[in-house]
């Protein structure tokens, strides 16, 4: 099984809440505009003085922002897992479209999600550089765009959403715009990429 860090553990109280407080809103773009941030999710998460807020998060690196904002567990343990860590760090400028936990709970089952991290680790890159574009872009660049290629090759369609943006044909932005040190990060709902949905299959199902 693979590990979280103590860091991580702490924050994973106050992911649970985030996700509760948020479910059900992803229609609207309400929310604290903190640093620039925006999206539904938002009021849920770190704000003010609070470890992992979006004004501390500005200047970090993207191994370091990721660990701090505490509903991307699962993607920022994948990015670690998978070794591409080094590599975004070294970029001039990074957009992360970070899927939650909850949108990892949904698509893939634990016994799945266990072997990408562990055994199948091509995989997992291939899946994790379906979230990464090579620049950093804001929302509004984002929705300007119209589509962007992810580092996995794949042209993915934008466009604006009750002022959010849908990446591709099902995620939608759910707090958008974290400014980190080479670019930005943006939530997201919904996990891109064309593996299999296995959730609620396995021996294990539930994560």
């Amino acid at each position: 099984m693979w590990t979280v860090s103590p860091r991580r553990a702490a924050l994973a109280l106050t992911a649970a809440a985030a996700l509760f407080l948020a479910a059900g809103c992803t229609g609207s773009a309400e929310g604290k505009a903190e640093a620039g941030v925006q999206g539904p999710l938002c009021d849920a998460l770190p704000s003010g003085t609070e470890p992992g807020n979006p004004t501390a998060l500005a200047t970090e690196p993207v191994d370091s922002a990721l660990s701090w904002i505490p509903v991307l567990t699962t993607f920022e343990g994948a990015m670690r897992a998978s070794d591409l860590l080094p590599e975004l760090k070294g970029k001039p400028g990074i957009t992360v479209l970070a899927p939650s936990d909850d949108a990892f709970a949904a698509k893939f089952s634990s016994d799945n999600l266990d072997e990408l991290m562990i055994k199948d680790k091509d995989t997992l890159r291939t899946l994790l550089r379906a979230h990464l574009v090579d620049r950093s872009l804001s929302l509004a660049d984002l929705i300007d765009a119209g589509s962007v290629k992810t580092l996995d090759g794949t042209t993915v369609t934008v466009a604006k959403a009750d002022s959010m943006a849908r990446i591709g044909p099902d995620a939608q932005t759910v707090c958008a715009d974290y400014r980190i040190a080479n670019g930005r990060i943006h939530i997201i709902n919904h996990v891109l990429g064309n593996l299999p949905t296995t959730a609620g299959t396995g021996s294990d199902p539930g994560h």
